[in-house]
């Protein structure tokens, strides 16, 4: 049963299918919007139109970009000796907020996950191989601390190793302020694992 006509009916239907956005968070985007003047929303409708015609992956380390190289790519400061692999540009964008890591990126754009049927052929792995056939001293690995990205962590090991180039995996544990009363098996082993010497 519709209750506010067809036309807000279907914007709550369109935002609503986003990922994250349920009913309620998707009927009050909606009603912001309609409340919003004519020419803003005509600004946000052209940025949607426009990023989805205008963003592409780079094309050397598959990040989001609406240039040929990605900013960080392009920028002749960074180690490209150093690739840090990651499982998605949000992973990219949260280890640039630190400011402390200077090299280069590769995002796969997934991790490997045979429950869901995504293998090794369906993420960014034929492209990572071709970078490092070039100067690569160092993969780090910086997949999440899932199934899946331990999954996809160790098959990139196994990948890599034989190639002669260092490989890395960051290091996962206690975070800052927890308890570790609260804090799951896995991550107090993982934090064991990758300590430090003082």
């Amino acid at each position: 049963m519709e209750y506010y006509g067809s036309q807000i009916t279907k914007l709550i239907e369109q935002l609503s299918s986003l990922p994250g956005i349920g009913g309620k968070t998707a009927q009050r985007l909606a009603f912001h919007i309609v409340n919003m003047p004519v020419e803003q929303v005509r600004q946000l409708s052209e940025a949607l139109v426009s990023a989805r015609e205008h963003i592409c992956y780079c094309k050397e380390c598959c990040t989001l970009t609406d240039q040929e190289l990605c900013p960080i790519c392009s920028n002749p400061a960074r180690d490209k000796k150093t690739i840090m692999v990651v499982e998605t540009s949000r992973d990219l964008a949260a280890y640039e907020k630190t400011g402390k890591y200077e090299g280069v990126y590769h995002v796969l754009q997934g991790a490997i996950s045979p429950l869901l049927g995504i293998g090794p052929g369906d993420i960014r792995l034929k492209e990572l191989m071709q970078r490092l056939q070039g100067d690569v001293n160092e993969v780090i690995i910086a997949t999440n601390s899932s199934l899946e990205g331990e999954t996809t962590a160790m098959y990139l090991s196994k990948l890599i190793k034989p190639t002669g180039i260092k490989v890395s995996r960051i290091a996962s544990g206690v975070p800052v302020g927890g308890d570790l009363e609260y804090i799951d098996e896995m991550t107090l082993l993982r934090a064991l694992e990758g300590r430090v010497e003082l």
